[in-house]
């Protein structure tokens, strides 16, 4: 019987890959994306420092966000994460779709960031 890898699984071999190249340094920071099935999250990271300078996420109780789990959600994370990182005066970034496929919420948070001032 040939057993089938989860997609989680190889959606993490996919990140590790992609980490092997990029990283995030002070001067542009890495925004990394996790989306589940019912909330979208979203860190902006040095990684030459190992410090999370923003993050936003569709769980928090001031975001006003009914569900999640939609495109909605992300592009209201998205625009929220960038004005959080222009408060910390962050303009230059670098996108990490961690594995996920750009389509759908993770394509909507990155063209949200986009729009509100992030450089990627």
């Amino acid at each position: 019987m040939i057993k089938k890898t989860s997609r989680n699984v190889l959606r993490q071999k996919r990140h590790q890959r992609i980490r092997s190249t990029l990283i995030g340094t002070p001067s542009k920071p890495r925004i990394s994306v996790f989306r589940s099935s019912k909330n979208i999250y979203a860190q902006i990271i040095d990684d030459v420092n190992g410090v999370t300078l923003v993050s936003a996420t569709s769980v928090e109780k001031d975001s006003k966000i009914v569900n999640g789990g939609n495109v909605e959600a992300a592009k209201a994370v998205g625009t929220l994460l960038a004005e959080r990182a222009a408060a910390k005066e962050v303009k230059n970034v670098v996108f990490d779709r961690s594995g996920y496929l750009y389509h759908g919420r993770v394509k909507a948070l990155a063209e949200a960031a986009r729009a509100a001032g992030l450089e990627f």
